[in-house]
């Protein structure tokens, strides 16, 4: 076919070809996201699970749908820029009425990478920046809903009532009243007068066992941030936490968390919402926790490529001790770090370069329970050689040289990982601020991820970190498990003297054992620090623990691990 017909005519018809699989894959990613409302109202824990891992699935399939049928239309053409760059002008109209205009630019740009191994970007093929100077279709107004009422318990009942729901109350006016007195007393607390009005994004969002209603109260001329936390026990739906900070938005919001069901037709009119109660948090991250990580990759690309336009700031390694498995490096200016896979990993790791791709792959799909850093998986980016710091490229080029090079003066990358910067657990613990409460967070953090089924395998502070809301996450995944595939050992008793200074184990050890009681000897905590994870933690020690949650794993039950505070749930939910 591609023989006989123009190259225009192949433009038009491979555009409206992908506009057409973009379209089936919107659909089908809404009839998932939708599913959440029945999810929360049955209660029905796993199916949201399930629903979550197959959402995330559909992009992939969709764009690799599309590629192939291309390939099949243009034969031996397929690789024609001439046609593409038609093919991509064409696409901008078509997708110019859409209200997902945004993402179905990304999702050319996936089709495309997909054909074309490109090192860097080329404007001519994809959508570096948008097409559109302003949004095409953004109603001012449209993403939520104003809520006026006297009273504040009166003025939560309207936003309740005004959500979708699906679902009975336990005791609507006892809740309300509850979530009333946290919010007067914070403003009673800040000086601000009374609320009487509320502007609340009309949709719900879902993650999990939770559902939350996420907007802003009004107080005079102060805007308030405000989330409800609502949970749908065997007697029926309860608000069960009340969050009225930036702070406590954001943790909700967190780029430790999985990303949230919510249905809606126009995500970039809600990110815009969103980012007014959260403008410290890149849009980026935005739109990824709503689940379009795809575009929430473009749009870091695109703040990435604007900060280094702007600044004159080098690539550098990272704070922290280095790796056996990656390369760490960031730019100062700029809150991420990007890792790279080395070439061979010392001693004593054991493991090939598809194990580690394959621990990141879990994380992605996982429940990261407000403690695993999501990382962005990159290919082919390329960026100026003299915006690195000679020795960190002298560094890459020696140690990862399978996947870094130089190409006309341009530092190709043709894999990468990129994650938020956080402050390495060791470097933050040596700073000596707050130290007792990140020791403490530490050992909270082995409990959730233990709650959710993952066990760190590497417990060196150097792995873990801690965000700028002094939370404490994880990062470093090439040892990283589910804990079903543990087994969790007590360790023998020894039958002689000789035997406990054998340097060899003088008994069997299968490849997955675990020996909880060795964890202290690894820790790197001492004096102080010590006896203050002992005080609260001294539990993780004893293989029993680690059994006991196993054993709830295996029989199916999921623990939720909540993304607030205690001081943040209502009286009546304690």
């Amino acid at each position: 076919m591609p023989s006989d017909l123009s190259d225009s005519r192949l433009a038009n018809i491979g555009a409206r070809l992908i506009r057409d699989d973009w379209a089936s894959f919107s659909d089908r990613f809404r009839i998932v996201t939708r599913r959440a409302q029945l999810r929360f109202v049955e209660g029905d824990k796993s199916g949201m699970a399930s629903d979550h891992v197959e959402r995330l699935d559909l992009y992939s399939r969709s764009a690799g749908h599309a590629a192939e049928a291309l390939r099949a239309m243009l034969d031996d053409r397929i690789e024609d820029r001439s046609i593409w760059a038609g093919m991509k002008a064409v696409y901008s109209g078509l997708i110019q009425d859409r209200p997902d205009w945004d993402l179905a630019e990304t999702f050319f740009n996936s089709v495309t990478r997909r054909i074309f191994v490109t090192v860097g970007v080329d404007p001519r093929v994809e959508f570096v920046d948008t097409d559109f100077e302003a949004p095409p279709h953004d109603p001012p107004g449209e993403v939520f809903r104003t809520h006026e009422s006297e009273g504040t318990a009166a003025l939560i009942a309207a936003i309740i009532r005004g959500a979708d729901l699906a679902g009975e109350f336990v005791d609507l006016e006892r809740d309300c009243e509850a979530a009333a007195r946290i919010i007067d007393m914070r403003l009673r607390r800040s000086g601000m007068p009374p609320v009487t009005t509320a502007q609340i994004a009309n949709m719900v969002f879902y993650r999990g066992a939770g559902a939350y209603l996420v907007g802003r109260l009004l107080a005079g001329s102060r805007r308030i941030p405000i989330a409800l936390a609502l949970l749908n026990h065997r007697s029926g739906i309860a608000i069960d936490a009340v969050m009225t900070t930036e702070t406590e938005l954001s943790i909700l919001f967190s780029f430790t968390r999985s990303y949230f069901h919510v249905d809606h037709e126009r995500p970039h009119a809600l990110v815009e919402f969103l980012s007014e109660l959260m403008p410290r948090k890149r849009r980026a991250e935005l739109y990824t926790s709503i689940g379009h990580h795809k575009h929430g990759k473009t749009e870091l690309y695109r703040d990435l490529r604007s900060h280094m336009k702007s600044t004159g700031d080098r690539f550098e390694f990272a704070a922290g001790t280095p790796g056996l498995v990656m390369e760490v490096f960031t730019l100062p200016g700029f809150d991420v770090v990007f890792k790279v896979i080395r070439d061979r990993f010392g001693a004593p790791k054991q493991i090939t370069r598809e194990h580690v791709k394959s621990r990141y792959r879990l994380v992605f799909k996982h429940d990261r329970a407000g403690r695993l850093v999501d990382a962005q998986e990159y290919e082919h980016l390329e960026f100026p050689i003299e915006r690195f710091d000679p020795k960190l490229l002298e560094q890459l080029l020696s140690e990862c040289g399978r996947t870094v090079r130089i190409r006309d003066g341009q530092v190709a990358l043709d894999h990468s990982y990129v994650e938020r910067r956080v402050t390495p657990l060791d470097v933050y613990l040596a700073s000596g601020v707050d130290c007792e409460a990140a020791v403490l967070d530490f050992g909270q953090a082995i409990r959730d991820l233990a709650a959710s089924g993952i066990f760190p395998g590497d417990l060196l502070l150097k792995n873990f970190g801690v965000t700028r809301h002094g939370r404490v996450v994880f990062y470093d995944y090439d040892e990283l498990t589910t804990l079903d595939e543990c087994r969790f050992r007590t360790m023998p008793v020894s039958a002689s003297y000789e035997d406990e200074l054998s340097e060899v184990a003088w008994f069997p050890i299968g490849p997955n054992d675990v020996f909880p009681e060795e964890f202290a000897t690894f820790l790197g905590l001492e004096g102080r620090l010590r006896e203050v994870f002992f005080s609260k933690h001294a539990d993780l020690f004893d293989a029993a623990t680690w059994g006991s949650w196993q054993a709830s794993i295996r029989m199916g039950e999921i623990i939720d691990v909540f993304p607030y505070t205690e001081a943040a749930r209502l009286d009546v939910t304690r």
